[in-house]
């Protein structure tokens, strides 16, 4: 049976690619409201520029989509593409934008590369199983992760480009439970995920200083 082919039918609390697709659409779609201005300066709390973070949240997208490619995807390890960064302290990355095409073109290569992941997620069958290093991971295991480096990372973008950004609960409520079962359930999952990635406070607990999400395929 062929990628194309086999049928998936996932349960309601899954992780699909539709959340990681409506999550990427919704990103480019705030983003595009930046001044061109802008995309120089620190993304959030990040150490990052603007435009570096899309780059690395591209990046983020388009490995874990070549991570399921290989027909018997790696488990050991990611698949070997060079990661590099184009100045000290910027992110590793395999996919850069090119300056000259602009925001517009940036904001094009987000969009092309969250295509991949979602495309990857929605034809290949659940069994497979890939190397992640927070865990040997599944198609809806790497939905998950794209969700949320797009939704955190989107969270960063829109401190330092100065837009509002509010993601839908049910995507953040899903990825929590896909990704984080270590953190309380809240009835902001939307918060509640900032701060399970270490970006802001939750009522009665410790603001997080160091963090991990548990990719592993669970039941």
């Amino acid at each position: 049976m062929t990628r194309s082919t086999e049928t998936t039918i996932l349960p309601s609390s899954a992780v699909a690619a539709d959340d990681l697709d409506r999550a990427v659409q919704l990103a480019v779609a705030v983003l595009r409201e930046a001044p061109p201005v802008a995309w120089d300066g620190k993304a959030g709390s990040l150490e990052w520029d603007c435009w570096e973070t899309v780059e690395h949240l591209s990046d983020d997208l388009f490995a874990y989509a070549v991570q399921l490619g290989p027909r018997r995807p790696p488990l050991e390890g990611p698949v070997p593409f060079v990661w590099e960064s184009r100045r000290p302290g910027g992110p590793s990355n395999a996919v850069h934008a090119d300056r000259a095409a602009g925001p517009a073109g940036l904001l094009q290569v987000l969009e092309a590369s969250g295509a991949l992941l979602v495309a990857m997620v929605r034809t290949t069958p659940p069994r497979v199983r890939a190397h992640h290093v927070f865990g040997v991971s599944d198609p809806e295991g790497f939905a998950a992760m794209g969700t949320v480096e797009t939704l955190v990372h989107t969270h960063d973008l829109a401190e330092g480009l100065q837009l509002g950004w509010n993601p839908p609960a049910d995507v953040c409520a899903r990825v929590l439970a896909r990704l984080f079962p270590d953190v309380p359930e809240a009835a902001d999952p939307w918060r509640t995920l900032l701060w399970a990635t270490g970006r802001a406070d939750l009522p009665g607990h410790p603001r997080r200083t160091a963090w991990r999400w548990y990719g592993s395929v669970r039941g």
